[in-house]
C-alpha cells in the first residue's frame, strides 16, 4: 500500500514575500479622525472661499504630514511631523522659482539631480531626515510644474498650514479610551509600560529558548519608548508633573532592563515570582496608579541583587516622580555631517540625484502636462525605507494601477468639486491605516492626489498617471541595478559601523571601571552614563538588523552585497549582552569574573574573523 506524500508549499523568494506582507495590529482610530479632519476639510474651505489653489496646497501638506503620522507622543510628533513639512515648503519654494525662470530644458534636471544628491545623503541620517529628504525633493517637483497662481512663497505658508494643522489635531484632539491620568500623556504612558512588560517577560524567558527573542522585544520597547517621551519638554505647570513623572518611570526601567539581560545571558531559569515586582510597576504606569509593595526576588546572585537593587531605585522613583535626566550619547551635528558624508550617504545620495535627475530629463523630454509626477514618483520608489527595491516598485505599480482605475470611477460618478472634497476627506481618513503595505498606500495617495489634481483645475488623467509610474519604476530599477564604483551596500555598512562603534564604547566603559577598581563604589552619574551606552548600542544593533533584513529581501544581484553582515550583527549582540553581563558583575564585586573575560575575549576574536570574511565575500 501506497503512502500519499503532501507536497510541501514552494517557498517564494524573499523580495515577493516581502511584497506580500502585510503588518497588522488594531486599527488607529485617533489617526483615522485626524486624516479626516485633515486634507478634506482645508480644501473645503478654500473651494467655498472661491480660491481652491489654496486648499490643493493645504491639503497637500496634510497628506504627506499623515504619512508620517505614526504612532507615539505628542510632543515627538512635533518633530517628526514638523521637520519634514519644512523640509517640503523648502521645496515648493525652489520648484516654484527654479520652475519659473527655467533656464533651458537641460539645466532643470541638472539643478534636480544636485539637490538630490544633497538630500538624499542626507536622509541616510534617519528616519526623520529621510522623511524631510522626501518631502523637499517631492515638493520642488510638484512646486516646478503644477500651475498654480500663488507665488512660491504663498505655496510654501500655504503648505505649512496644512500640516500644521495636522499637527495641532496631533496635540489637541484625546486619543480614544479611558486612560488616568493627562491625557496628553497617554501614549508615553503606554509605551514606558510597554517596557515594563518587556522585562518582565524577558525573565520569564531566562533559560529558554525564547529569551533572545524576548531582549529583542525589550530592545524594541525601549527604542519605542525612547521616541515617545522625546521632543521639547513642558514648561507650563499642570503638564510638568505628570511628564517629569513619565521620565522618571522610563529612566528607572533601565536598570532593570540591564538586570534583566545579565540574568537572561546566564542560561538560568527563574523562579516564577522573579516578574512579579516588574508587572506590578507596568500595570501602575498604565493605570497611573501608586505601585504599592513590590515583592522582592531572591538575592541569591550578582544578577538576581541587581534585579532587586532596580526594583528598590524603580520603587524610589515612582514616589519621588523625578529623576536626572542621563547624559546625552545621542547624534550631535558632526555626526550628523559623517553619515551624510559616509559610504551609506554618499551611495544613496547619488542613487537619488541620478533617479531624480534622469526622470526629471525624461519628464521634459516627453511634454506631458503633469510631467512632474514622474520625478516625484521616482523619489518615492527609491527610498529603501518602503522596503526592498523590487518589492516597492511591484507594489507601487500595482498600488498606481488600482488606485487610478478606481478614481476613473469615482471622478465619472460623484459631481466636482463636492464628491471630489469628500473623496479627499475619506482617503485621508484612510491613509494611517493603509501605510500597512506600499500598494495600499499608494492606491489611496494615487487616488487623493487625482482629485486635488481636478480640484486644482487640471484635466483628468488616470491613465498618463500608470503610464509615468511605470516609467518611474523602470528608471528606478535600471539606476538600483547599475554597477558603481565604490562597494556597494553602504547603508547596512554604515549602520553595522555605528553599532560597532556604540558596542566598543559601551564595552570600554564597563572594562575602565574594573581597571580604576570603581565597582561597588560607581556612583549614580557614572551608571547613568553606562545606561545611556547601553541603550545607544541596543538601539544601533535593532537599525542594522533593520538594514539588514531589508537587504536581504533584495533581489540576488542586490542581495549579495550584504552577505556576511547577518553574523557580524549576532555576534555584537552577544557582544553586548555579555558587556551588560559584565557591567552587573562588576556592580557587585568590583572584579571581572574570569568566565566573563574569556567570554568578551573570543567575540571579540570571533567578531575581527568575521569582518575579514566578510570583506573577502563582497570584495
Amino acid at each position: 500500500m501506497s503512502r500519499l506524500t503532501i507536497p510541501r508549499p514552494v517557498a517564494l523568494p524573499p523580495w515577493l514575500g516581502h511584497a506580500l506582507r502585510i503588518q497588522r495590529g488594531p486599527v488607529p482610530w485617533h489617526a483615522v479622525l485626524r486624516g479626516a479632519l485633515a486634507a478634506g476639510p482645508l480644501l473645503l474651505v478654500a473651494v467655498v472661499v472661491g480660491r481652491p489653489s489654496i486648499g490643493v496646497v493645504a491639503a497637500l501638506g496634510a497628506m504627506l504630514a499623515g504619512i508620517n503620522d505614526r504612532p507615539g507622543g505628542r510632543r515627538a510628533a512635533v518633530r517628526r511631523l514638523g521637520v519634514p513639512a519644512v523640509g517640503g515648503a523648502g521645496g515648493l519654494v525652489f520648484g516654484a522659482y527654479v520652475g519659473a525662470w527655467g533656464g533651458g530644458a537641460w539645466l532643470l534636471p541638472v539643478l534636480f539631480g544636485v539637490l538630490g544628491l544633497l538630500a538624499g545623503a542626507f536622509s541616510a541620517v534617519g528616519p526623520v531626515a529621510s522623511a524631510g529628504g522626501t518631502q523637499l525633493l517631492v515638493a520642488a517637483a510638484v512646486g516646478a510644474g503644477m500651475p498654480l497662481p500663488e507665488p512660491g512663497w504663498q505655496r510654501a505658508l500655504f503648505f505649512l498650514a496644512g500640516a500644521g494643522w495636522l499637527i495641532a489635531l496631533r496635540l489637541v484632539l484625546p486619543s480614544p479610551g479611558r486612560a488616568r491620568g493627562d491625557y496628553r500623556f497617554g501614549a508615553e504612558r503606554g509605551a514606558v509600560a510597554a517596557v515594563y512588560e518587556a522585562v518582565a517577560a524577558l525573565l520569564a524567558a531566562a533559560g529558554t529558548p525564547h529569551a533572545p527573542a524576548r531582549r529583542a522585544a525589550l530592545t524594541a520597547a525601549l527604542d519605542q519608548a525612547q521616541d515617545a517621551i522625546a521632543g521639547p519638554r513642558l514648561r507650563l505647570r499642570p503638564g510638568r508633573a505628570a511628564e517629569q513623572r513619565i521620565h522618571a518611570q522610563y529612566l528607572a526601567a533601565l536598570p532593570l532592563g540591564e538586570a534583566a539581560t545579565a540574568l537572561a545571558w546566564a542560561g538560568e531559569p527563574l523562579p516564577g515570582r522573579t516578574g512579579e515586582g516588574v508587572r506590578r510597576l507596568a500595570a501602575a504606569v498604565r493605570d497611573g496608579r501608586p505601585c504599592g509593595p513590590l515583592p522582592a526576588p531572591a538575592r541569591s546572585d550578582a544578577g538576581l541583587r541587581a534585579l532587586d537593587d532596580a526594583l528598590l531605585h524603580a520603587a524610589d522613583a515612582f514616589d519621588r516622580g523625578t529623576a536626572e535626566p542621563p547624559p546625552a550619547t545621542g547624534s550631535g551635528p558632526a555626526d550628523v555631517l559623517r553619515t551624510a558624508v559616509g559610504p551609506g550617504g554618499r551611495e544613496y545620495g547619488v542613487r537619488v540625484a541620478l533617479c531624480f535627475g534622469v526622470s526629471a530629463a525624461v519628464a521634459q523630454g516627453l511634454h506631458h502636462a503633469h510631467w512632474y509626477w514622474l520625478p516625484a514618483t521616482a523619489v518615492f520608489l527609491v527610498k529603501p525605507d518602503l522596503g526592498p527595491l523590487a518589492s516597492r516598485v511591484l507594489c507601487r505599480a500595482l498600488g498606481t494601477v488600482l488606485g487610478a482605475v478606481l478614481f476613473a470611477g469615482l471622478a465619472a460618478l460623484l459631481p466636482a468639486p463636492a464628491g471630489l472634497v469628500a473623496v479627499v476627506a475619506v482617503c485621508g481618513a484612510l491613509i494611517p491605516v493603509a501605510t500597512r503595505h506600499f500598494a495600499a498606500q499608494t492606491a489611496v495617495v494615487t487616488v487623493l492626489v487625482l482629485s486635488l489634481v481636478m480640484v486644482g483645475g487640471e484635466p483628468a488623467a488616470s491613465w498618463g498617471r500608470i503610464g509615468e509610474t511605470l516609467l518611474a519604476c523602470g528608471i528606478v530599477l535600471l539606476v538600483g541595478h547599475l554597477p558603481w564604483p565604490v562597494r556597494r551596500g553602504g547603508r547596512v555598512q554604515a549602520r553595522l559601523a555605528a553599532a560597532r562603534e556604540s558596542a566598543h564604547a559601551y564595552l570600554r566603559h564597563v572594562l575602565s571601571g574594573v581597571e580604576q577598581g570603581a565597582g561597588v563604589r560607581a556612583g549614580a552619574r557614572d551608571r547613568a552614563h553606562r545606561w545611556a551606552l547601553r541603550r545607544e548600542a541596543y538601539r544601533t544593533l535593532a537599525e542594522a538588523r533593520a538594514a539588514i533584513d531589508l537587504a536581504a529581501a533584495e533581489l540576488p544581484a542586490l542581495a549579495r552585497h550584504s552577505a556576511g553582515s547577518e553574523k557580524v550583527a549576532a555576534t555584537l549582540e552577544r557582544l553586548v549582552d555579555t558587556t551588560t553581563a559584565c557591567a552587573v558583575h562588576v556592580d557587585d564585586t568590583g572584579r571581572l569574573p574570569k568566565r566573563h573575560e574569556e567570554r568578551i575575549d573570543a567575540l571579540l576574536a570571533e567578531l575581527e574573523l568575521e569582518l575579514e570574511t566578510e570583506l573577502e565575500t563582497v570584495a
